[in-house]
């Protein structure tokens, strides 16, 4: 992680957010697809691993991010990390349609950034 010490504060926290992201939304979702057989009580323990590494990542990114961003700010950063990570993750990993939802979507949290980001 040392490289990431040379990017800018909001950089480091988008690239730990995004890589955290990712960890999340496969250990929330991606037992739909891995481990639709298993009982529920494995695809959690698997899952939980999986979260365990999204927490070494989301943890720094927060503490990071807060030298520049006010809680509010992060907490949106965050959604929309998450918005941009899991279209792709459904879309191609678990097959789901690509429908217009993600995109209303999107322009809402457009409207979020600008409203936490306009700094008034």
């Amino acid at each position: 992680m040392n490289y990431l010490q040379s990017l800018p504060v909001s950089l480091q926290t988008i690239v730990l957010l995004v890589a955290s992201n990712i960890f999340m939304t496969f250990a929330w979702y991606g037992h739909l697809k891995n481990l639709a057989t298993s009982p529920w009580y494995v695809a959690a323990l698997v899952s939980w691993g999986i979260a365990l590494f999204e927490y070494l990542l989301q943890v720094p990114a927060n503490r990071i991010g807060y030298t520049q961003f006010n809680v509010g700010q992060l907490k949106i950063l965050q959604e929309v990390i998450t918005l941009s990570v899991f279209v792709p993750f459904a879309v191609f990993y678990l097959d789901q349609p690509l429908k217009w939802d993600y995109l209303w979507a999107g322009l809402c949290m457009i409207g979020a950034v600008y409203f936490i980001f306009r700094g008034g």
